[in-house]
């Protein structure tokens, strides 16, 4: 995915209050795709993450934080998990986790991005992801206001060591984030 950073708005003002929104883990999820044979998409999910975002004054100042179980994977089928999981390919033993640390948000146009550093066992590569603002609402279950975003973006097994099927497993994995965050306890549109 590439973007035109030439007329990225750097200092973009956001419509959210200052500070770390708390992740709320009910309404957000972490999903992939995966092509098998080069005819057919493998969707899967993770159970077990934590992600935070701190918000500044500008899109400068946000800064998005991941940590994903990879143990945690559920495709669905539980002996193909449990060989996902192996040592041929995750190898959960040696790569427990896959973190992603944001470097940029930025607005290009309409459309916004999020650069950052993804590492999945001690292989550390550049990501850009594209990020849709869903928009911020006041919660009627808790009062207060919540941020939804859908970021997606690819990854290629090989870049970090993943390439074990080859022919079987597509080498691009498709990412989609959906995560709603709470607003700071004293912040307010």
């Amino acid at each position: 995915m590439t973007y035109d950073n030439s007329t990225a708005t750097q200092a973009t003002s956001l419509p959210l209050g200052s500070g770390e929104w708390e992740l709320d883990t009910l309404h957000s999820a972490v999903n992939f795709t995966i092509r098998n044979l080069g005819i057919a998409k493998v969707r899967g999910r993770f159970g077990e993450w934590t992600a935070g975002l701190y918000v500044g004054e500008t899109a400068d100042d946000v800064r998005v934080s991941a940590e994903i179980a990879l143990a945690s994977i559920d495709t669905g089928n539980a002996d193909r998990d449990t060989h996902t999981r192996a040592a041929d390919l995750l190898d959960v033993e040696k790569r427990p986790t896959m973190t992603f640390r944001s470097t940029r948000v930025f607005a290009d146009g309409e459309a916004w991005a999020m650069e950052g550093d993804l590492t999945i066992g001690d292989v550390t590569r550049p990501t850009t992801l594209a990020v849709e603002f869903g928009g911020v609402v006041e919660s009627p279950v808790d009062s207060r206001r919540h941020a939804g975003f859908e970021a997606t973006g690819e990854i290629r097994r090989s870049d970090y060591g993943l390439d074990f099927g080859s022919g079987l497993l597509s080498d691009v994995v498709k990412i989609q984030l959906d995560m709603q965050f709470v607003e700071p306890q004293g912040q307010g549109g």
